[in-house]
C-alpha cells in the first residue's frame, strides 16, 4: 500500500523544533506561519522509519496529514484547511486517509522501574493503554522534547495500518485512549525532529528514535464500525413567547445553534465555546434561561457528532466566562 506523507518546511528560519536550555528549562516551537509543502511517498513502516530518521536532524521540518490541494501551490504558503475569513487566502490542504499513523501520547504515567531512556519499556507499557489491535504491531517509538525532562512518558508512537484510514474515523476509533487527537486534523503540525540543545547541555536521552518489531500492520476496524452515528433529530428551537426569550434573544440563540450545527470536525470546539460565551450575556440580562440555552447547545451539539461531556464542560466554563460584547441598548432596556 503505497502512501504519501506531507512534509512542512519553515521558511524564514523559523524552528519546528523546542528548545532545550540548562536546567531542562523547554522553550516552545517558533510561531511558524509560511512553509513549503512537500508530498514524500512512503510504501510501509521500514520507509517511514528511514524518512523519520532525517527528519530528526531538520528542526524546520514537521509533517501534517492533509494532502496538497493544488501541487503548483506548495511554496511559500500557509497551512489551510478552510478559505481564510480575515485575508481571503485560499485553503491549501486537504482532508485524505493514510495508511501511516502517528499517536501522542503526552504524560502516559511511567512504571517507577523503567528509566526514560528505556524507549521500548516506556512504549510497551503506554501501549497497554491503547486497543488490542496495537499491541502486537511493530512500533516505531519516538521520544518528544519533554520525555525525560517532564513527569511520565512523552511520546509518538508511528505505525502501519492495515488499510487507508481517515482522521475522523481515527477519532472515533480512539476516543477515550490518551490519544491527542489533535494530530488527526489536516493541518495540525506533527513534530519530528530532536529537540535543538542550547550551547553545553547535551541530550539527556542516548537515541530518540527506535523501531520496535511486530505484525507489520495494525488491524483496522471496518468503515461501517467507524462510521459516524446517525444524526439525532435536532430539538426545537424555543419559541419567542417563551418566558425570558425576547425575538432578539431568540434570532441569537437560534443563529448560534445554526453555526454549531454547520461548524466543520476541527471547529466544532471552538465554534461551541464561542457562541456560549456570547450567549451567557443574553442570560445575563434575563433575556434567556440558562436551562434553555444549554438544552439547546447541547442538542445541536450532539447532533453534530459532540460528546455531552464535552458541551457539558463548554457551557460551564463559558458561564464564568461570557463575552465581553455588550448587547444593544434597546435589547436590555
Amino acid at each position: 500500500m503505497t502512501d504519501t506523507i506531507t512534509i512542512l518546511r519553515a521558511c524564514r528560519g523559523y524552528r519546528l523544533a523546542k528548545l532545550i536550555r540548562a536546567g531542562g528549562v523547554v522553550e516552545n516551537y517558533d510561531a511558524g506561519f509560511i512553509f513549503d509543502l512537500i508530498s514524500h511517498p512512503v510504501a510501509d513502516l521500514d520507509a517511514l522509519h528511514r524518512l523519520l530518521h532525517r527528519l530528526l536532524r531538520r528542526p524546520e521540518c514537521a509533517v501534517v496529514r492533509g494532502v496538497p490541494i493544488d501541487p503548483d501551490r506548495c511554496a511559500g504558503v500557509r497551512r489551510l484547511a478552510h478559505r481564510c475569513k480575515r485575508s481571503g487566502d485560499e485553503p491549501t490542504l486537504r482532508d485524505a486517509a493514510h495508511g501511516w499513523l502517528a499517536l501522542d501520547l503526552d504524560g502516559v504515567e511511567r512504571p517507577a522501574a523503567v528509566p526514560a531512556a528505556d524507549l521500548p519499556a516506556c512504549a510497551t507499557a503506554a501501549i497497554q493503554r491503547l486497543p488490542t489491535a496495537f499491541c502486537a504491531a511493530a512500533v516505531i517509538i519516538q521520544a518528544t522534547a519533554s520525555h525525560g525532562i517532564k513527569p511520565g512518558s512523552r511520546l509518538r508512537l508511528w505505525y502501519w495500518l492495515s488499510r487507508l484510514t481517515t482522521g475522523s474515523e481515527l477519532t472515533r476509533w480512539l476516543r477515550g485512549t490518551p490519544v491527542d487527537v489533535a494530530v488527526f486534523r489536516p493541518v495540525q503540525p506533527i513534530y519530528t525532529a530532536a529537540p535543538v540543545f542550547a550551547p553545553d547541555v547535551h541530550d539527556h536521552l542516548p537515541e530518540r528514535i527506535t523501531l520496535l518489531p511486530g505484525m507489520p500492520t495494525v488491524t483496522v476496524p471496518t468503515p461501517e464500525a467507524l462510521a459516524p452515528p446517525p444524526p439525532r433529530p435536532t430539538p426545537p428551537m424555543p419559541r419567542p413567547t417563551n418566558a425570558g426569550a425576547g425575538a432578539y434573544a431568540f434570532a441569537a440563540l437560534a443563529n448560534a445553534a445554526s453555526r454549531v450545527q454547520q461548524a466543520g470536525i476541527g471547529q466544532r470546539h471552538n465554534t461551541m465555546l464561542r457562541e456560549a460565551r456570547g450567549l451567557v450575556r443574553f442570560i445575563n440580562a434575563g433575556l434567556l434561561t440558562q436551562s434553555v440555552v444549554s438544552e439547546t447547545l447541547c442538542g445541536v451539539g450532539i447532533s453534530a457528532g459532540m460528546p455531552e461531556a464535552e458541551i457539558e464542560a463548554i457551557t460551564a466554563w463559558a458561564t464564568d466566562h461570557p463575552s465581553g460584547a455588550a448587547l444593544p441598548e434597546s435589547v436590555t432596556k
